[in-house]
């Protein structure tokens, strides 16, 4: 179901502890793996002018459009130390300034006249992968599955606990496939998520993949209508790491790619691809926020985003990024996020990571092809925001790769992700009229309810009309 709007926030000052995706190795130690040092201040979008000049009078830094810095990455490290970098179309500043420039803007915040709403810190996100690292699932490769043992055995808990579950409550669980789908043709998630039955295709609608570019001469893209920008400083569009093609080719690659199997779900969506993570897999809220104020521009109306940053349990949501999602809500933007792979089920489960955990971001689990709740899987465990939305194929799922490989297998609720932003498109061109807030409740309505707690999946499994 849709998590609750809850507007009326403190700014929240979170820093968590960020975990790596699949693919990319993890910072060392001994980094500061929390906040960059930057701030994240929001401003009024009715008052734009008034909120800029608050903006420049508090910190006497130099203030830059994001529109000055367009198509080229590496302007923003010709500005000054000092300065302010404004993105226009969703009303957000990322301020370098010094700490004590901080307090006075913090101070402005509650004290002031409304013109300045919000000051968070700059927080490091990471592309969202299974790592075996942090105790989950490491990336499968390529004609292998998980230990088939361990798989049954999670399985086969998970169904004993829904079925005590449905038993007390006198609820008839509707059936679950438990065959092995047959993926000469079709890859599993796109069959359960019924992707290969519709009729619709995401023709003439703008989805925007923000993650580590896309392979641009893949061959499987060839001839696609393709717009990408990179948002990291010195680095192109084209993706050094893999994570990024993985999940475009997911979101959208082609019917039939000839020689595998279809994998993708909006064969004819008009890709934006915004680089906001770097060839290691990693990169900054700002970074994020600028590829948002792109999409936004570009009339996008999907943006999917399989990254994020760990929190810790009890941690509230962005009031920064819930804004943002809200403003994007308004403009015709849906923003669909991974809810993260922190989990160790059934010994534990972790809290949706942050951006995904913002009542206004569309919340992504993972689930497995007996649509079991992957054991890496973040839950909903903050009623206040931070429920999961909707679940989606995420384990053992084959996709896109940078060349010479280009294909590869991996697991992770970035691989989820996709499927949802895919299937979002599919929505969005049979219902034209409807965008926004609306297309979300009709992407959640349509979903298949699963005998697993709304904790864990939400809505239910994500389904193609």
């Amino acid at each position: 179901m849709p998590k609750a709007d809850k507007s009326s926030k403190k700014p929240a000052s979170l820093k968590p502890t960020a975990r790596g995706g699949g693919v990319d190795p993890q910072p060392p130690s001994n980094s500061n793996t929390g906040d960059t040092g930057r701030y994240l201040v929001l401003l009024r979008q009715d008052r734009p002018q008034e909120s800029l000049k608050a903006l420049r009078e508090m910190t006497g830094v130099d203030i830059a459009m994001s529109a000055q810095t367009d198509d080229d990455a590496s302007r923003q490290s010709k500005l000054p130390p000092e300065c302010a970098i404004v993105f226009e179309s969703i009303g957000v500043a990322v301020v370098r300034c010094a700490p004590a420039t901080h307090k006075l803007i913090d101070m402005a915040v509650k004290n002031g006249d409304g013109t300045i709403l919000a000051i968070e810190p700059e927080r490091r996100v990471y592309a969202i992968g299974a790592r075996q690292e942090v105790g989950i699932p490491a990336p499968v490769e390529s004609g292998d599955a998980p230990t088939a043992s361990y798989l049954k055995g999670y399985r086969d808990a998970v169904n004993d606990l829904v079925d005590r579950a449905l038993a007390r409550h006198d609820v008839e669980a509707p059936p679950v496939p438990r065959q092995a789908l047959d993926e000469t043709a079709v890859t599993w998630g796109v069959q359960a998520t019924r992707s290969d039955l519709s009729s619709y295709t995401g023709k003439g609608v703008r989805l925007a993949v923000l993650d580590t570019g896309l392979d641009l001469k893949h061959p499987d893209f060839s001839g696609r209508r393709i717009e990408a920008r990179s948002f990291v400083e010195g680095e192109p569009a084209q993706d050094g790491n893999g994570h990024g093609t993985h999940c475009v080719g997911i979101a959208a690659g082609p019917e039939s790619p000839g020689s595998s199997p279809r994998y993708g779900v909006a064969s004819e969506a008009e890709l934006f691809i915004g680089k906001v993570l770097g060839n290691q897999g990693a990169g900054s809220d700002g970074g994020v926020l600028d590829g948002i104020n792109w999409a936004v521009e570009n009339k996008c109306q999907i943006v999917s985003m399989s990254l994020g940053s760990t929190v810790a349990t009890g941690e509230t949501y962005s009031t920064i990024f819930e804004e943002v999602a809200k403003r994007a809500l308004t403009a015709g933007t849906v923003i669909i996020a991974a809810a993260g792979n922190d989990s160790e089920r059934p010994e534990s489960i972790a809290p949706v990571s942050h951006p995904a955990n913002c009542p206004s971001i569309l919340a992504v689990a993972a689930v497995d092809r007996s649509l079991d709740i992957a054991p890496f899987s973040c839950g909903g465990l903050v009623p206040d925001g931070g429920q999961v939305d909707v679940a989606a194929p995420g384990v053992a799922i084959f996709s896109s790769w940078p060349a010479p490989r280009l294909h590869n297998t991996i697991s992770g609720t970035s691989m989820a992700t996709p499927f949802v932003a895919g299937i979002t498109a599919l929505h969005a061109q049979a219902h034209p009229e409807t965008r926004g807030r609306a297309l979300l409740n009709i992407v959640l309505q349509n979903a298949r309810r699963l005998p697993l707690p709304s904790r864990d999946v939400g809505a239910g499994l994500i389904q193609a009309p």
